[in-house]
């Protein structure tokens, strides 16, 4: 498997844990503001990695204040953006070098796999803290583990 497969199937997987995570979220009842607030800045964040990537203004805070119904509208529409990169990404475009300014407004450059994986994996530590949260309020988390999706089929 080449690197933009590869990278591909992270995203597949950080899709179907957005919604099984948006999903436990539903089923655990309203009592959940700190795991909806860390859902919404998972899928605002996403977006705005992208737009850097794609030298986009920034259409979104990093915080929202999303209810449940956005947050299960954005995630859904975030995974199609990123369905629409990958199929117009080459394994070349891993390599391009993005500028932006980060949220305190300091200039970076990164090339696009970084980013990429930067996402993938900062995804997968606020759904930690998800869990960790639902946990200490005696609610069973989303089971988010990659090697589960792989295992049911669900990353491919």
């Amino acid at each position: 498997m080449n690197l933009l497969d590869h990278l591909r199937r992270q995203f597949v997987y950080n899709a179907w844990a957005n919604r099984e995570v948006l999903t436990t979220i539903k089923g655990s009842g309203s009592d959940n503001p700190r795991a909806l607030q860390l859902t919404a800045h998972i899928i605002a964040a996403e977006r705005l990695w992208l737009e850097r990537i794609m030298q986009k203004p920034q259409s979104l805070p990093v915080w929202p204040d999303f209810d449940f119904e956005r947050c299960e509208a954005e995630s859904t529409e975030q995974a199609r953006r990123w369905r629409e990169f990958f199929d117009q990404t080459s394994a070349e475009d891993l390599s391009r070098l993005i500028s932006y300014k980060n949220s305190k407004g300091e200039p970076w450059d990164s090339t696009v796999e970084d980013i990429l994986t930067h996402v993938a994996m900062h995804s997968a530590y606020h759904r930690g803290q998800i869990a960790s949260h639902m946990r200490e309020n005696g609610k069973i988390p989303a089971y988010t583990d990659y090697i589960h999706a792989v295992r049911q089929g669900l990353a491919r």
